[in-house]
């Protein structure tokens, strides 16, 4: 049961890295027309209705679903990731996706290497293999000294870390709540912190922008909800290998839509990474 659990995880894990990609190239594009806090307040309304519309359907109702013993987990798992969404849009509008992402993209060797203490989940030698692997990728990409490494790379890599901790605390939260009742806290406290904020910001924006925005808002509930199942049915330890493919994705974003460069050594590092998470994938199978 365990094995057909982790599988379904992995799968899980790499559709939300395609639906955060394209989520992050338009969040690139409005970042470069408005004010971050405006966008993300927009698109926090709209999760929160999403949200709410879903407990309401769920099997215990929307009592039901907000229902939890630990409110203050809660409460910090959403404010922590409504603060890392609004450093990661920054961080695109002065890195770019690529740059932006190639820093990022570290966050899953924190999660996996802090699941074992913290989550008391057991790493394999196989996993650490596989992450130590995909950590070697990313310092071919990074290139330590080199031009990633500008200030700004710092913006990705705090984002890198708030993210990392919001894995593990959704982790950790999903032991005792559903799916849907960590989506209704994610999403509702969520667009109240960003309202209280991103109100102050307002601007007019036009109407194609308004289509995008939509999309914006669809891409936001699609991902997070499919984060926390992948998060309730698999250990964050056995998924992580595969949030690598989110680099690929949001490299192909720069290229053709944004019109953005891959370095050589970006393009080889992350063949590294994708190898080692598809070699977990097929020993994985293998087991099987």
């Amino acid at each position: 049961m365990m094995e057909q659990n982790t599988r379904l995880g992995i799968w899980l894990m790499i559709l939300t890295t395609f639906i955060f990609s394209i989520q992050d190239g338009i969040s690139r594009h409005l970042a470069g027309e408005y004010n971050v806090l405006m966008i993300v307040m927009i698109r926090y309304w709209f999760f929160a209705a999403f949200v709410t519309a879903v407990a309401s359907r769920s099997a215990k109702g929307l009592r039901g679903a907000a229902s939890t013993t630990q409110p203050y987990l809660q409460i910090f798992r959403a404010l922590l990731l409504v603060a890392e969404i609004c450093v990661m849009i920054y961080s695109f509008t002065l890195l770019g996706l690529i740059e932006a992402h190639s820093v990022f993209i570290c966050y899953p060797l924190l999660v996996a290497a802090l699941s074992g203490p913290i989550l008391g989940e057991t790493v394999g030698w196989r996993r650490w293999a596989a992450i130590g692997v995909g950590f070697i990728g990313v310092l071919v990409i990074l290139q330590p000294g080199s031009g990633v490494f500008q200030p700004a790379a710092l913006i990705s890599l705090t984002a890198a870390l708030m993210f990392a901790l919001y894995g593990l605390l959704t982790r950790y939260a999903s032991r005792r709540d559903s799916a849907v009742t960590s989506l209704f806290w994610t999403g509702t406290v969520g667009s109240v912190a960003m309202t209280c904020v991103g109100i102050w910001f307002w601007e007019p924006m036009v109407g194609s922008d308004w289509i995008w925005m939509g999309l914006l808002c669809l891409t936001g509930a699609a991902g997070h909800f499919t984060l926390i199942k992948c998060y309730e049915v698999a250990e964050a330890s056995a998924v992580q290998p595969f949030a690598y493919f989110q680099l690929a994705f949001a490299g192909v974003l720069g290229v053709f839509v944004f019109g953005e460069t891959i370095r050589t050594n970006a393009v080889i590092g992350a063949s590294v990474i994708i190898a080692a998470g598809l070699f977990t994938l097929w020993r994985e199978r293998r087991a099987k």
